[in-house]
Parts: structure tokens; sequence; C-alpha cells
């Protein structure tokens, strides 16, 4: 491993660390569970995305955002978008009363495909949407919001009122965006059926390595100047604005960074599940996912994946085995997080999880020193009388 890989990965133990969350998601997951379980995976993966962001955003950058739903959701409309159009061709639609047009615009009794649903024909248009529309709306908050130096608990409710907005905006525009049902009903990308197990197994795959993918770059920030500008500027805002640095730029690009992949992660959890809703996009799904980041840790990359699958796994147990208490249980959980282990699962490990395994290293063992015969000991010079000369008194010098 060269140097700057090294670097990149974060030393041996983050190596190490990226090595086994690899195996998990690519080889233990998929050998150990059936497609159900896998799909459900997937689909907890795609969630894993935002707090992958939120890492860079509030972890190092300072900036906790409530709204991430809000581009989690942009990113899973666009794919949506591409998807409905190409499953309301004029032959399956043709009992509408306009065929060739989403099924939702005919219940609102509109004749024609709006303009802002054009683009969406295209593919190629629509993954530069996935991308560019979420980022484009992070850049326009990033701006109005950092260059004006409004942040800490201003900025999070902003975020919030945010998503509620276009939470409610996405409800009440149905003609346009299916309403509270959201866009659903999808079945093909380029004709081939997403609904099948085999097709469901490669978008699991797709999924775990644009996740992977997102980690290094991730890292790649950090282990970059500019990820030690962002701790900086966590900690000591002015004093890195007096050193010459435009901070608000720097909050501007971690933040676009954060959204660029939350849509990432809503576009795949719309390939993975088949619809999208606006429930994905308001107040409550968002704070979830800082919740996520929280219990994995919000200083760990790998961390959040991990936090993101066990709180995941949590409801998904709890809501099957208590389906009356499950929530209380949850609850339970994010409390005792909170309360005994501020730092997530990334902080257990780095205060109790390497003793542990430091155990179990074996540590070579000291060879036992070569027989060397004793020395004979040098002999002992008599001791020498320490009673002083006295000179003699004039009683004997005159004998």
């Amino acid at each position: 491993m060269n140097a700057a890989f090294e670097k990149l990965l974060g030393g041996k133990s983050g190596f190490t660390g990226l090595l086994v969350l690899s195996v998990l998601i690519l080889a233990i997951f998929p050998l150990s569970m059936d497609i159900f379980r896998l799909n459900l995976v997937g689909k907890y993966l795609s969630y894993a995305f935002v707090a992958v962001g939120l890492v860079l955003c509030w972890g190092y950058g300072g900036i906790l955002s409530l709204g991430q739903g809000v581009f989690f959701g942009l990113g899973g409309y666009c794919m949506a978008m591409f998807l409905k159009l190409e499953a309301s061709d004029p032959i399956s639609t043709k009992i509408q009363t306009t065929p060739g047009i989403p099924d939702f615009m005919d219940w609102n009794q509109i004749t024609r495909l709006p303009l802002i649903w054009q683009p969406f024909h295209s593919l190629t248009l629509t993954l530069v949407a996935v991308l560019a529309v979420p980022t484009l709306l992070a850049l326009i908050i990033g701006i109005a919001m950092f260059k004006r130096r409004v942040g800490d608990v201003y900025f999070s409710i902003v975020t919030q009122a945010i998503a509620a907005i276009l939470s409610i905006l996405i409800i009440g525009q149905q003609g346009l965006t299916g309403g509270v049902n959201g866009i659903t009903d999808l079945k093909t990308l380029l004709g081939w059926d997403i609904r099948t197990d085999g097709a469901k197994l490669i978008l699991y795959f797709v999924n775990a390595g644009l996740l992977l993918g997102c980690i290094l770059f991730g890292r790649y920030i950090l282990t970059s100047k500019l990820g030690r500008l962002l701790m900086a500027m966590r900690d000591k805002e002015e004093r890195v604005r007096f050193s010459g640095y435009d901070v608000a730029s720097f909050k501007i690009f971690v933040f676009c960074v954060a959204a660029m992949f939350s849509a990432i992660g809503g576009a795949m959890f719309t390939l993975q599940v088949g619809f999208m809703s606006p429930s994905f996009v308001g107040i409550v799904p968002s704070i979830e996912m800082v919740i996520f980041a929280a219990v994995g840790g919000r200083m760990s990359l790998l961390g959040a994946v991990y936090g993101t699958l066990l709180v995941n796994f949590g409801k998904s147990y709890f809501s099957e085995a208590f389906p009356e208490l499950w929530l209380f249980l949850m609850g339970g959980l994010f409390i005792a997080v909170v309360m005994y282990f501020p730092n997530g699962l990334a902080g257990l490990y780095e205060s109790h999880g390497r003793k542990w395994l430091a155990r179990f290293k074996r540590t070579p063992k000291e060879p036992a020193p070569a027989f060397v015969p004793a020395r004979p000991r040098p002999a002992v010079a008599p001791p020498v009388s320490n009673v002083p000369n006295v000179a003699p008194t004039n009683l004997e010098a005159s004998q």
C-alpha cells in the first residue's frame, strides 16, 4: 500500500475498517440473506448516504442540517419521474383519457405533460438532474445563509423550515407530483424490469459500490487541507476567518457535497423500493437521518453506515416483534446512546474496542538470555584503619 493511498484510508486501522465494512455488505449480507431481507438492507444503505454526508457537514464542519430529507427526496423524485414516464407509454396508458402521461395527472384532468417533466424522458439528463438539482438548491441555501453568517441553531431551524415547506408543496401540487401518495408503480429502467429478484440483487451491489465510493471521496476531503480547515472552523471559526480564509465558501462546499450524497441515496432508494413519496422529505425523516449519524458517531464515516444499519435493523425487529411498543423501545435506544455513548458506535470502539482487540494480538515472546558463567569476584583488600596519627606529647619526646 503506497503512502498516499494509506493516508486516504486513514492508515492501517482505516484500511481494516473499510475492508471489514466491504466484506460485510458485499459478501456476508448477500450470502446470508434472502432477496427480501437483502432488499431491505439495500434500502437502509441508501439512507447511509445521508449519514455519511452529515458526518462531513455536521461532524467536521459543525453545520447541523435538519433538512437533509429535502435533498434525499429531490434525488429520489428526479429518478422517479424518469421511471414513471417510461411506465406511462401510450400502450400501457391507453385506457386513460389522455394516454402517454402519468396516471395521477390524468386523474387531475391534466391533458398535457408539464414542461418540467420533459427533460426526464432522457436517462442522461435524469442522472444530471439527480446530482445538479439538489446541489443547486444547497448552493442557493448556503449562499443565502453562510454569506450572511447565519449559523448554529438558526441554520438548523431554517433547514427544518425548508423541509416542511417542500413537503407541503409536494403534497399540494398533486397534479405534478402525485400528492401525498407520491410517484408509484415504477416498473422498468430502459426496458429492464427492476422488480425481479435478479434486478434487486444487481441494484443492491450498485448501491453498495456507490456508498463505498462516497466514503472514499469523503476520506479524500478529510485528509486534505480542506478537512483540517473544516475542523478548525468548527472549533474556532473567527480565528480561521481572521487568518484570511473565506469561511463561507468552505461551508457552502461541504454543504453541497452532503446534499449530493443525499441525492444519490434518494435515487438508489427509488430504484430499489419502486416509489418515492413526500414522507421522505419532511421534518421527521430528516431528524431520523441525523440520528443515524449520531448513533454511528458523527466523526466517523464508517460509523455512520453502522449507525444507519443498527437503527433501521432495530426499527424492523422491534416493529415485527413488539408492534405496540416498538416506538418506545426505539426511543429508549436513542436515549441510551446519547447518555452513555455520546460519541456513538465509533467512540465506543475507540474507548473499549481497541483495548479488547489488543488482548488477542500475539506479542512476540522475548528469547531466554544465554548462559553466561559467573566471573570470579576480586579479592577484597583489608580495611584501612581510620585512627588518625597523633603527635607525641612532650613527655614522650623527652624520653
